[in-house]
C-alpha cells in the first residue's frame, strides 16, 4: 500500500448501527436466543457452523451480489455468558459498488439486567463511508426487524 493509499484508508468515515431496546425476558432466555445456532436462525438467518466460542468461525449466507457470493464470513471475538456477545462480520466483494460492496464489520450484543427484563444493545460497526453506505442503510432498517424477531423469540416461552 503506498502512502497516498494508506492515508485515504486513515482518512474514511466509519459508521456504526447502534439499536438498544428493553425486553420482559430474563437475561438468561436472551442469551439463550444469542447462542442456539437453532434460534439464530429464527431471528437473523442460517448459521452454518456457528457456535458461541471465541475464536470459532461461521458463515450466513444472503444474496449474492456480483462478484459476491453472498457469504457472510464471521468469527466469535468475545464470549461473556449473559452478558455479551461479539462476532467479526465480513462479506462482499472489493469489485463491487453499492449492494455486495467490500465490508470488514463487527457485531456486538451486551445485555443488562433491569427491573423491566433485559436491555438489548446490538452494534454493528465499521462501516466505512461512503463505499458501505447502501450496506449500512439496508442493514440500519434490518437490524430493527431483527430486533423485532428477538424479541419474539425469546418471548415464546412465556
Amino acid at each position: 500500500m503506498s502512502a497516498a493509499e494508506l492515508k485515504a484508508e486513515t482518512q474514511e468515515n466509519f459508521r456504526d448501527i447502534v439499536i438498544d431496546e428493553v425486553f420482559p425476558h430474563a437475561t438468561e432466555t436472551i442469551w439463550k436466543a444469542l447462542t442456539s445456532a437453532q434460534l439464530v436462525a429464527r431471528w437473523l438467518m442460517p448459521p452454518s457452523g456457528f457456535e458461541a466460542v471465541e475464536g470459532n468461525t461461521f458463515t450466513f449466507k444472503t444474496n449474492p451480489a456480483g462478484a459476491w457470493d453472498g457469504t457472510i464470513h464471521c468469527r466469535v471475538l468475545e464470549v461473556v455468558p449473559n452478558r455479551r456477545l461479539a462476532y467479526a462480520w465480513k462479506g462482499g466483494d472489493a469489485g463491487n459498488t453499492g449492494y455486495g460492496s467490500a465490508l470488514d464489520t463487527v457485531v456486538t450484543w451486551s445485555l443488562t439486567p433491569v427491573e423491566a427484563g433485559t436491555r438489548v444493545s446490538v452494534v454493528h460497526s465499521g462501516f466505512v463511508t461512503p463505499k458501505n453506505d447502501t450496506a449500512y442503510q439496508n442493514m440500519s432498517d434490518g437490524w430493527v426487524k431483527v430486533m423485532q424477531r428477538l424479541d419474539a423469540v425469546t418471548g415464546e416461552g412465556k
